[in-house]
């Protein structure tokens, strides 16, 4: 199997776009979760279509002092072990309660049965974990990044 690097894919994805519409020159990469089997498996329900949406703890952006994503950015989105795997384009940005998030957006996110009940369930779950590497206790009422994006490249 060959292995393609993020600035091979990256370039690969420039090389499709006319000079007015090339991006900055820095692109942002990262996988989804916090494990191989979840990294993995999410990135593949991107790839096939069915998750448009994500959500991170606003915690976790205030302590990585890293700015929230804004519509138009673009991120490679890579397997656990950084193969690159597609790159998404954010369309939109919103920070609510963990307990305000809504059926639409679940369904977007792609995961288990895409209903609100198993959304909630699952990220209670790994938010607890995330919560507890920060330092602190989860709590529906804590905010959270929910972000929706398209897949741009491959098409």
């Amino acid at each position: 199997m060959s292995t393609t690097t993020l600035d091979e894919f990256w370039q690969a994805y420039l090389a499709t776009l006319p000079p007015e519409q090339l991006p900055p020159a820095h692109f942002p990469a990262w996988y989804f979760g916090d494990s191989p089997e979840l990294a993995n498996e999410l990135g593949d329900l991107v790839l096939a279509g069915r998750k448009s949406a994500t959500c991170t703890l606003l915690a976790e952006f205030e302590h990585e002092h890293e700015p929230l994503p804004e519509p138009g950015e673009r991120a490679v989105i890579t397997r656990f072990d950084g193969q690159p795997l597609c790159i998404i384009a954010t369309t939109g940005v919103e920070v609510l309660p963990f307990e305000a998030v809504n059926a639409d957006f679940a369904y977007a996110e792609g995961e288990g049965d895409r209903s609100l009940a198993s959304w909630r369930r699952e990220h209670t779950r790994y938010f607890t974990r995330r919560c507890a590497q920060l330092g602190l206790k989860f709590s529906p009422d804590m905010l959270v990044v929910c972000e929706r994006f398209r897949r741009i490249y491959p098409p």
